[in-house]
């Protein structure tokens, strides 16, 4: 993120403004993440990721999982309610927090540089790149390419408008942006579509919206 961005990040988590963390495992994740048959002990990247459950699903399943979050009390919060006490100690410009096979880099994702991640197999991007505005994701996507291996997957799962889709002629079909965003540097691969409904909060008295989860896997170009 920009500092403005940073910023007003940083102030979500001191407000507790954190409707977006999800309090369950993604339930792609048991589903889907099998599909992509990795060794166990493979290292797995989360970027922008919170204090997400995913990581100790992740670990679970014998990963070595690194994340990497802005907020230090997002991380605190990870392993205090999680029952985890890390080591903390510093790593070039970030604050380096680990327990078992999870690692939280606190710290800017755009400071990144390949040696603090190693080798990488997959990237699981849950909500990181539909967090950042949309002027920042293509720097996002530009620089995740620049730390990861070309060898690395991506298991990108997004939240899209139904009816916007629709409009677009995009429900099946592999997004704009994320065509935009991928297309040049990775083979993608639109594997599951699936319907949600929301409500809105402040409006219960509307009807429910349609929504999309997709889930999509990218394997770079390079590496074919």
């Amino acid at each position: 993120m920009q500092s403005r961005d940073n910023v007003l990040w940083l102030q979500c988590w001191r407000d507790r403004q954190i409707d977006f963390h999800q309090q369950t495992i993604n339930e792609f994740l048991p589903r889907f993440w099998p599909r992509l048959d990795l060794a166990s002990g493979s290292r797995v990247f989360v970027p922008l990721c919170g204090k997400s459950l995913d990581m100790i699903w992740l670990a679970e399943q014998g990963h070595q999982v690194i994340g990497v979050e802005l907020s230090p009390i997002a991380v605190a919060d990870f392993f205090r309610e999680n029952g985890l006490k890390p080591n903390r100690r510093r790593v070039n410009q970030f604050t380096l927090w680990q327990h078992g096979r999870i690692s939280i880099l606190c710290g800017d994702y755009f400071a990144l540089k390949p040696a603090d991640l190693g080798e990488i197999e997959t990237v699981y991007d849950r909500a990181a790149l539909t967090a950042l505005p949309e002027d920042i994701r293509k720097q996002y996507v530009s620089h995740l390419c620049k730390i990861v291996p070309d060898t690395s997957e991506i298991f990108l799962l997004t939240t899209e408008d139904a009816a916007e889709n629709e409009t677009l002629g995009e429900s099946l079909e592999i997004g704009e942006e994320i065509t935009a965003l991928y297309s040049q540097n990775f083979r993608i691969d639109l594997t599951h579509i699936e319907s949600i409904f929301e409500l809105d909060p402040d409006s219960p008295d509307r009807p429910a919206t349609r929504a999309e989860c997709k889930l999509y896997r990218l394997s770079n170009r390079a590496a074919a």
